[in-house]
């Protein structure tokens, strides 16, 4: 265990390393009071520190350190090096000597990461200045709450090699990393349960692939190349319908999944985020795309007046455009996870066609999809009275999922979970 004097004394270490090299080092140490031109001490937690930082430092990255004399500042070029090439925005020094506790905490931080592999427990980092601006920490955060919100995000990451002592990191900052890895891993979600769909959302990208698949392919067969996505989420049919198109304006109103967005479809350039709600939207700017498809994946049942929203895509889109309509049917189904994700209705084909038929749109193809999915929906949703769809069940569920979709190619379904629409656009 490393002592109070002994942190502040590396505390001032690294301060005067700062000042000499010109960097900015947030160093998080208990109760140290030491100021430096761009060093901040920490009076409290790892978030503290970070929080009292940042409005200090006007440098595009920052090196977060531990007041630990098993680390050197030597390593801080090579932290840094990756964000000034523009080749990662999240470095992690992987030291070179590491105890069992370490190496196991690596594993169960994976499981928070979604599968990232890194030396989850090192004393040295580095983080373009803006992402650690546009992420939002709990009150007494640690550093593993900070990696697993970056990940979520689709930070890239990178690690590089760092030489430090084998008695790097105490067992009680490894517990606490362990507890908060733990906790993000099974009962917390990365928006620290902000938004209840999000959860959901995950599970199905995760542990419903095959499911994705066969939804993406039914929105791919008439899709034209010129597509507006409306209400994209975290990407997951906006994935699908990127390849080979000459754009796709993904909307979206959450700023939490716009940044994910923008970082999940970086490279892209045909696939273009858009912070933005439908009542909100640059319809001008839009129509000015020449888009000959919008589609909506469970999107239009959230918008509380669906019947303005068709009118305002029945006049951005071109002359003989296509709307593709993915939604919840059955009212009777409608429950707590409905609740959770902010649905304000469930469909049926009368339903729904009246509201496109009334609004600008001709219906050319309106069909149940997914059949089996209703006793689990109404277990759930009406029965149990969840608010997420459990992971186990979504992974067992999409273990069938290509069956059902050569079954559903064949057969005409009398009902189903969810309604799939082509409508084209009336001719004035």
């Amino acid at each position: 265990m490393h002592s109070h004097l002994e942190h502040a004394e590396a505390a001032r270490r690294f301060a005067t390393a700062a000042q000499a090299r010109g960097h900015a080092v947030v160093v998080a140490g208990d109760q140290l009071e030491i100021a430096g031109a761009t060093f901040v001490p920490a009076n409290g937690s790892f978030g503290d520190a970070l929080k009292a930082a940042l409005p200090l430092i006007d440098t595009d990255s920052v090196v977060l350190q531990k007041p630990d004399f098993a680390y050197s500042p030597e390593a801080w070029e090579r932290l840094l090096a990756p964000l000034r090439r523009d080749e990662a925005d999240v470095v992690v020094g992987h030291r070179s000597t590491r105890g069992l506790a370490d190496v196991a905490l690596e594993k169960l931080a994976g499981l928070a990461l979604d599968g990232l592999s890194l030396d989850a427990g090192s004393g040295q980092k580095a983080v373009r200045r803006q992402v650690l601006v546009d992420t939002a920490l709990t009150a007494g955060a640690d550093e593993a709450e900070l990696l697993v919100k970056l990940a979520a995000q689709l930070y890239r990451f990178v690690e590089v090699r760092v030489e430090a002592l084998p008695v790097a990191g105490s067992l009680k900052t490894v517990l606490g990393a362990a507890r908060t890895f733990a906790r993000y891993a099974s009962t917390q979600d990365d928006a620290d349960n902000a938004h209840e769909g999000y959860s959901t959302l995950t599970n199905l990208e995760t542990k419903a692939q095959n499911y994705n698949a066969w939804l993406a392919e039914r929105f791919k067969a008439f899709a034209g190349q010129r597509i507006l996505e409306i209400g994209a989420g975290i990407g997951t049919i906006t994935a699908h319908l990127a390849t080979g198109r000459q754009k796709v304006i993904a909307l979206e109103v959450d700023p939490f999944y716009v940044r994910r967005l923008q970082n999940r479809f970086r490279g892209q350039p045909q696939v273009e985020p858009h912070l933005s709600d439908v009542a909100l939207a640059d319809w001008q700017q839009l129509r000015a795309q020449n888009l000959d498809t919008i589609v909506l994946s469970n999107v239009l049942e959230h918008i509380a007046d669906d019947a303005q929203a068709v009118q305002l895509f029945a006049r951005v889109l071109q002359p003989s455009g296509r709307l593709l309509v993915f939604v919840p049917a059955l009212p009777v189904l409608f429950g707590s996870i409905d609740e959770a994700v902010g649905h304000h209705r469930r469909y049926t084909p009368k339903t729904l066609r009246a509201v496109l038929e009334a609004n600008g749109f001709e219906v050319e193809r309106l069909e149940w999809m997914n059949l089996i999915g209703i006793p689990a929906w109404f277990l759930n949703g009406r029965l149990l009275k969840r608010r997420v769809l459990p992971p186990l069940q979504l992974r067992l569920y999409d273990r069938v999922a290509p069956l059902l979709a050569s079954l559903e190619a064949k057969v005409r379904l009398p009902v189903g979970l969810s309604l799939f629409c082509v409508a084209k656009k009336q001719q004035v």
